[in-house]
């Protein structure tokens, strides 16, 4: 939340402050390539669906346990879901919106709930031990459909935006207006292999709820980065054949973003939870606690122009690199602020 809230911005003005070359470097990952291809930005989206897979197994075995019934937590993921569709909907094209032709109806929200969704159906009906079936049938599915259906005017095996089975059958299924006029990165054939993130995400959840003394704390931070470090493998051995693409959400995109997804949770469950070194952590905590209600502000509320109110002439002594950081971190700390009057009151928007 910290990046999509400013930190990037905050990076490149930094980069223009400075003209370190590392900071260069910083700025570039923190940017989408145009097509095929990774950097560290693309870690964002995925990461989102991959944390309401980890939480998962807290949250239903927990409610199950307490007699809950597995339609009643299936009706609740559904509505969890169809949820998210309709708020990434507002997102993209405000309320009350009538012009269906010009309306998009494929989102971030809509993905992040979507495969959210279905992970956590197949996590409630499907055998525990199924789940890695369920995973490589997914990928394996979603790669085969790619690389071996011929798209009309096209052929097959192709994997460029204009010809490529994703592309081609959103343009013939997705109400609405794509994103790219022929591609939509939140379509719906690309929404498929997204379940199997939420899939990898729901395996490192059973890895941290396994009990400390089947599986010591520092043996659980071992076994996350294992997992991660062979999917990362895998992903960059599939990359040969079925190129790392986030538009297409490709099945070697899949592996490493989960992989990296699992290192990264295996470093701060370390620092956070085996170490308890965690107050550094409250900034973010503050963030994350509203992510659904600070991501969809960036669309209704003006924060720049919040920040300049109030600190602008304040920078206007400053030089013009400096002045470009300090608009930045005041526009980010504006944010901070809302966020942090809604944790100091508990309001929180639950979906």
């Amino acid at each position: 939340m910290f990046w999509i809230t400013g930190g990037e911005e905050l990076v490149a003005a930094l980069a223009a402050a400075t003209g370190w070359g590392w900071l260069r470097g910083m700025e570039e990952q923190l940017t989408h390539p145009a097509w095929h291809g990774f950097h560290a930005y693309d870690l964002i989206f995925p990461l989102f669906i991959f944390m309401a897979g980890v939480s998962t197994p807290f949250s239903f075995d927990s409610r199950l346990a307490k007699g809950f019934s597995r339609s009643r937590l299936a009706r609740k993921a559904i509505q969890r879901g169809l949820i998210l569709v309709a708020l990434g909907v507002i997102y993209n094209n405000g309320l009350f919106r009538t012009d269906y032709e010009t309306t998009r109806f494929a989102s971030v929200l809509g993905r992040i709930g979507l495969a959210g969704m279905f992970a956590q159906l197949i996590y409630l009906y499907s055998p525990k031990k199924l789940l890695y079936v369920w995973l490589a049938v997914i990928l394996i599915g979603y790669w085969l459909f790619m690389a071996f259906y011929p798209v009309p005017g096209c052929g097959a095996g192709l994997f460029t935006m204009e010809c490529n089975p994703a592309s081609y059958f959103d343009m013939q299924f997705l109400p609405g207006r794509l994103y790219k006029k022929i591609h939509d990165p939140e379509g719906l054939m690309s929404t498929i292999p997204a379940i199997a993130t939420g899939l990898l995400g729901i395996m490192a959840g059973q890895v941290l709820r396994i009990k400390t003394n089947e599986l010591s704390e520092n043996r659980k931070v071992l076994t996350l980065a294992g997992i991660g470090v062979v999917c990362i493998v895998l992903a960059l051995l599939w990359n040969m054949v079925f190129p790392i693409n986030k538009n297409l959400w490709t099945s070697s995109f899949v592996l490493l973003v989960g992989g990296l997804s699992f290192l990264l949770l295996s470093l701060f469950y370390w620092v956070i939870d085996v170490l308890d070194i965690r107050r550094w952590t409250f900034f973010f905590i503050v963030i994350g606690m509203n992510s659904i209600v600070i991501y969809m502000a960036h669309e209704f509320i003006d924060f720049e122009y919040t920040a300049n109110a109030l600190f602008g002439g304040l920078l206007e002594h400053l030089s013009d690199p400096a002045k470009a950081v300090g608009a930045t971190l005041a526009y980010i700390m504006v944010q901070w602020a809302l966020m942090y009057v809604l944790y100091r009151n508990k309001w929180f928007l639950k979906v």
